[in-house]
């Protein structure tokens, strides 16, 4: 084989490993232009009558939409806020949990078999890439950690970023669900809390007690975890 051809099948081997990621990238893109233009993600707000109306189906239904609109890149926030409003405190942060955990974990799988391969090929010789995919590799729990309770990153770019990586899909998973409970806590909570003082006209002291609670946990298990990435012997670790 002379060398112009073999330059010619490199190429062509190279476009051909490209065009999932990119796929993929284009896709999300489009969903994401769709979201804003038809407003979904004010439109699932108004999703409370309909969900109340399945009866037992209800939170089977609401995993499934919040699935979805992981998948599609839409904001899970309204979900998760309408979930203490639909479920009250102690099911919705049930539900959500399970929900955000099964969209995280969908995400990193699209992620990691639609692209992982190609976007390695494309990335081989990525010193920066390279870097993060041994951290990851090697300090998977505490990157996942750190990336969920020190909000530095979009949650879904999160979901699909981490499937590129050779963090271990039970790390990613476990960590994600532990280290999103804190915020889920506050958002569901939270939201009862409101639901609960309108319609009663008295503050719910017990409920509000246990917002602040997962307020200063988030806040001091986040600066735990921001302490550990900028310690240097944590980074040496991740790098050995």
């Amino acid at each position: 084989m002379s060398e112009e051809e073999t330059v010619g099948e490199s190429s062509a081997s190279s476009r051909r490993s490209l065009w999932k990621p990119a796929a993929l990238i284009v896709g999300v893109i489009i969903l994401l232009v769709l979201a804003k233009m038809f407003g979904l993600g004010q439109k699932l707000e108004m999703l409370k009558p309909w969900i109340e109306s399945l009866g037992a189906w209800g939170p089977a239904v609401f995993i499934v939409l919040y699935v979805a609109a992981a998948i599609a890149a839409i904001p899970g926030s309204a979900l998760t806020l309408a979930a203490g409003a639909l479920f009250g405190s102690f099911w919705g942060v049930i539900w959500t949990s399970v929900a955000s955990t099964s969209a995280a974990a969908a995400c990193f799988l699209i992620a990691r078999y639609v692209a992982r391969s190609a976007i390695e090929k494309s990335l081989k010789d990525n010193p920066k890439f390279a870097k993060l995919d041994a951290m990851t590799e090697k300090q998977g729990a505490l990157i996942v950690a750190i990336t969920r309770l020190v909000p530095l990153f979009p949650f879904n770019l999160l979901n699909y970023g981490f499937g590129l990586t050779k963090v271990s899909f039970v790390t990613y998973v476990f960590w994600s669900w532990l280290c999103m409970l804190p915020g889920t806590i506050v958002y569901v909570v939270g939201a009862d809390t409101v639901k609960q003082a309108v319609a009663s006209g008295e503050i719910p002291w017990p409920l509000v007690g246990i917002v602040v609670v997962a307020i200063i946990a988030l806040t001091l298990i986040g600066r735990a975890a921001r302490s550990k990435l900028d310690d240097p012997d944590e980074a040496a670790k991740a790098e050995a």
